[in-house]
């Protein structure tokens, strides 16, 4: 059994990524090349953004957003505690300070209660992730940044194709970032990733600052990185995107099922499973529940020839890195119960129901012992 079986999409779609890419070694414009911006042009389309700018991976767009709001040395950046290393990585490689807040225990998903008494003088931006596929609370954040000159990146490397509130994911902050990632709903094969806005500016300043801070060849107004998206990744997230819709349905059905399975195996006590909150929809990058003794669950359920993920074992103010360069304002009970319980189950668009039998039958004897 596969955790995620990119196998299986890739025999689906394999004459039109070989279509797609027979294309590139054609024409030979290997960077940035047409397929970039049809694919700009798709996503910004399905976004409901005014602009979206290919790059590199999901990091450096993250980083590119910070880079073009001028975040740096003396400010500081609110993040969640709980997520994955890259959003307090980049608020620290430019300087400026990670400050940790906990999460909501059901979403898994910044809580804007705790954002709120985070805020201070210094705060020029708040990074929010949305964990596993939904998206965080953009309303409530809005609402905690307006007039404080206080930016909202939406961090939507789990998350493209959600929808929050009638709105779709990757048009929710100031910028949003997503992640290319091979793994993700949407991924390439191999590092991608975007940004998406509707300020003109800003996406003037991110198509400036991801090719070395160019205005036009050789001529550099700005200091930038090296941060293009390639034309070949771009030709393969074409092609996928042609079934991604389908396979977002597919996603849906998946998790519904695993929902019916575990809570008609009298799971409830001792899994915990995943909540989408009222008027959202998630793209289910992982199906991630809670358990106790943990260790112990994934060591029986990889006898019985189940795999599982732990998606983050340590919270980042327990990451050594952050030690010295981040800040807590309270403790986050919350962000260290999750590091400690959380366990993904194999979750994909092409996931049999017989395997999710299998799947919740081996997690079953491995709770009960």
């Amino acid at each position: 059994m596969q955790f995620i079986d990119l196998g299986a999409q890739q025999a689906r779609i394999r004459a039109s990524i070989d279509a797609r890419m027979a294309g590139v070694l054609a024409h030979g414009q290997y960077i940035l090349g047409p397929e970039v911006a049809e694919l700009e042009t798709e996503l910004a389309r399905r976004a409901g953004t005014r602009h979206c700018i290919g790059v590199a991976n999901g990091t450096d767009a993250l980083q590119l957003a910070l880079m073009a709001l001028g975040i740096g040395r003396g400010h500081e950046v609110i993040t969640p505690a709980f997520s994955y290393v890259a959003a307090a990585e980049v608020i620290a490689l430019l300087g400026a300070t990670p400050v940790l807040v906990d999460v909501d225990p059901k979403s898994f998903n910044v809580d804007p209660a705790a954002v709120r008494a985070a805020v201070t003088d210094r705060t020029r931006a708040i990074i929010a992730v949305d964990l596993f596929g939904q998206c965080a609370d953009y309303d409530a954040l809005a609402d905690i940044a307006a007039g404080q000159n206080i930016a909202v990146i939406e961090d939507a490397a789990q998350s493209f194709g959600a929808t929050y509130r009638g709105r779709r994911a990757c048009s929710l902050g100031t910028i949003a970032t997503t992640s290319f990632f091979p793994s993700k709903p949407l991924g390439c094969y191999g590092d991608g990733g975007a940004c998406f806005t509707d300020d003109d500016d800003l996406a003037a300043l991110l198509m400036s600052i991801r090719a070395h801070g160019q205005a036009e060849r050789y001529h550099h107004v700005r200091v930038g990185v090296n941060a293009r998206l390639d034309t070949l990744q771009a030709a393969i997230l074409l092609a996928k995107l042609e079934v991604f819709d389908e396979e977002v349905a597919r996603r849906e059905i998946a998790a519904q099922r695993y929902h019916r399975l575990i809570a008609d195996t009298g799971l409830a006590n001792a899994v915990v499973t995943p909540d989408v909150e009222p008027d959202c929809t998630s793209v289910w990058a992982q199906y991630t529940v809670r358990v106790q003794d943990r260790a112990t669950v994934v060591a029986r359920m990889k006898d019985a020839g189940v795999p599982t993920t732990i998606h983050y074992p340590r919270a980042l103010h327990q990451q050594e890195a952050f030690i010295e360069t981040a800040r807590l304002v309270t403790a986050v009970p919350n962000s260290e119960t999750a590091a400690a319980e959380v366990l993904s189950l194999p979750m994909h668009p092409y996931l049999s129901e017989a395997d999710q039998v299998k799947v919740v039958a081996a997690l079953a004897a491995a709770v009960r012992g």
